[in-house]
Parts: structure tokens; C-alpha cells; sequence
């Protein structure tokens, strides 16, 4: 019986410090894989950060060239139709979205949504104004949209200060 005693009391405290060392190496270890996952995260977002406000200027640049305001001066009307017109304005907002689509990628989804909505409310207005029975011509449709727009701000007006807003955030 002493013998098992005398075993018991070697054996008890080399088990206890085993099971304590045991813990010890775990913890290190996965405090380890912490760090490295977060320095490889970082060094993800370092050569992240260029192309996200590459992203941010494309989509500020799409939404000034869809500003109504900005639109109506670059596209000139290509006959005195108003529904020939409003095709060719609203294809040009659509080309230009088309060739930005991919930036969506780098972007939160709230300013993506944005986005659409100000690209939307901007054909939306363009098809209401030229659907006004007392617009007869394309020059009374692109004047009509402007003084429209003397009284209120343009849908890329406040997505651009969405924009501005959470790229300030990104400092």
C-alpha cells in the first residue's frame, strides 16, 4: 500500500503539471495563429485599400457623369423627339453603370445600394419628364428637367455625399 501511496505522490504532481503545460502550449499556439491571421488580414488590406477607392472614384465619377444636370449638357439631342431623346439619354446612364458594374466588389453593399437608387432615380425622373404631355420636343424635355432641378437636389447629388462619406470613414 505504500508503494502505491509513494507512486500516487509522483505521479499526481507530474500529471498536474502536464495537464497545466498542456494548456499553456495550446494557448500559445492558438494565440500564435491569431497573430499571423491577423497579420496576413492586415497585410490583405493594405493592398486592398488602393483598389477599394479606385472603386470609390469610378463610382464618384459614374455618378457626375449621370447627374442630370451635367448629362443634358454632354448629350445633345439627335433629333426633336423627346422619346428619341429620352432613349439616348437613358442608354447612356445604362453603358456607363455597365462599365462600372464590377465595382461593386469593393464597395459596402449600403453604398451599392445607393448606387442603384440615385442611377434609378435618375431615369425615373427623365421618363416622368418625358412622359409631361406639355413637353412636345427634346429641348423642352432637357429645359424642363434642368429648371426641375433648380428646385431640388439631383439623386447623384446625394449619393455622392453617401460616398464621400464612407470613404472618409476608411481613414
Amino acid at each position: 500500500m505504500t508503494k502505491i501511496l509513494e507512486i500516487l505522490a509522483y505521479t499526481l504532481p507530474s500529471l498536474i503539471t502536464g495537464g497545466v503545460a498542456y494548456s499553456i502550449f495550446i494557448s500559445y499556439f492558438k494565440d500564435q495563429q491569431n497573430t499571423r491571421r491577423w497579420l496576413i488580414q492586415k497585410e490583405n488590406q493594405k493592398l486592398a485599400l488602393p483598389q477599394r477607392l479606385q472603386a470609390y472614384e469610378r463610382m464618384v465619377l459614374f455618378l457626375e457623369r449621370i447627374n442630370p444636370t451635367k448629362l443634358l449638357i454632354r448629350i445633345a439631342p439627335i433629333s426633336q423627339e423627346k422619346g428619341d431623346y429620352e432613349n439616348l439619354i437613358i442608354s447612356q446612364i445604362e453603358q456607363e453603370f455597365e462599365h462600372n458594374l464590377t465595382q461593386q466588389l469593393y464597395l459596402s453593399d449600403a453604398s451599392w445600394t445607393i448606387i442603384l437608387t440615385a442611377k434609378n432615380s435618375t431615369i425615373q425622373m427623365i421618363r416622368k419628364v418625358s412622359r409631361t404631355e406639355d413637353i412636345v420636343n427634346a429641348d423642352a424635355m432637357r429645359e424642363k428637367i434642368l429648371n426641375d432641378l433648380l428646385d431640388k437636389q439631383s439623386p447623384s447629388n446625394a449619393a455622392l455625399a453617401y460616398l464621400k462619406n464612407e470613404v472618409s470613414e476608411l481613414w
